[in-house]
């Protein structure tokens, strides 16, 4: 059986609905499954993700938009993980799992042998949250980890723990997209992250949209990228009081030294590139947290 896509967005979801999904996907006929901001009982989300757990071609699943919406939905779903060997990319924007869901995530993301991309954005995370995900960002010589991680419109993240985050984004050895979109990180925070960007081997997309910066901190990613080699190709500084010729002559910057040659590295064995699978990205609202969103 050729796998195919099951995409229903914004809609209340029947028991017959669910029965088909969890039919198809203990079949292995699903290998994109997406039910952004559906609507289901508890009980369905459930039968769900024993269907997620019994699959062994399900490489995308997208719960974006509060179907993720309880502790009890997250043990669910890190269940699910915890059986599931073949998921690449999760999707849980907009869920409501603060510290304690992430918590119950953790284990199975982290021990997930496929996983490598991730988005978290919008989800009440705080510190707790974060430090557990620097866990994701294995060093140099550790297991493999994430290659693409969005982390947008979490604003309970103190700088503090920010600061750490940029350490381990320097010596993560598989990271190549970052996205921290819509929050107030501030110059500070901007120039440890481009301190590890310039440590790093790996990363090509950073996107720091609507995050406070200013031309203090556009200056210190200018010189890394006018003096030393870097992978970077793509830097988002829209949003931010960052004035526009800056913003350009980084542009060009990044441009040439991608017109040089700089090959980016192959993925690893056994996993299709992800913009293969993946759809548009959420993006927030410009400094809307999930929690006062309609």
């Amino acid at each position: 059986m050729l796998a195919a896509s099951i995409q229903v967005s914004g809609e209340p979801l029947s028991a017959a609905e669910v029965q088909d999904i969890c039919d198809r996907l203990r079949e292995d006929g699903v290998r994109l499954l997406s039910v952004r901001g559906c609507r289901l009982s508890d009980r369905d989300f459930g039968r769900v993700c024993r269907g997620v757990a019994a699959s062994r071609c399900l490489a995308q699943l997208n719960l974006n938009l509060g179907v993720v919406s309880s502790i009890g939905r997250a043990r669910h779903l890190a269940d699910a993980l915890a059986a599931n060997r073949s998921l690449q990319t999760l999707f849980l924007h907009g869920s409501p799992l603060l510290d304690a869901g992430l918590e119950a995530l953790n284990p199975a993301l982290a021990a997930h042998p496929a996983l490598v991309c991730l988005d978290l954005g919008d989800c009440l995370l705080g510190d707790a949250a974060l430090a557990l995900i620097c866990g994701m960002l294995p060093p140099d010589g550790a297991k493999s980890g994430l290659r693409e991680l969005t982390l947008s419109a979490n604003p309970r993240i103190t700088t503090k723990a920010w600061a750490r985050f940029s350490v381990a984004v320097a010596h993560s050895s598989q990271l190549r997209v970052l996205n921290l979109d819509y929050n107030p990180l501030g110059d500070q925070i901007a120039a440890m992250l481009a301190v590890a960007v310039a440590s790093s081997r790996t990363l090509e997309v950073l996107d720091l949209e609507g995050t406070g910066l200013t031309n203090q901190s556009a200056q210190v990613f200018l010189d890394m990228v006018e003096n030393y080699p870097t992978c970077l190709r793509v830097l988002v500084l829209a949003e931010n009081e960052v004035s526009s010729e800056l913003q350009q002559q980084i542009s060009d910057l990044l441009s040439e030294g991608e017109e040089d040659g700089r090959e980016a590295p192959p993925p690893p064995p056994g996993h299709a590139p992800s913009s293969a699978l993946q759809p548009i990205r959420e993006k927030p609202l410009p400094w809307l947290p999930h929690s006062s969103k309609g």
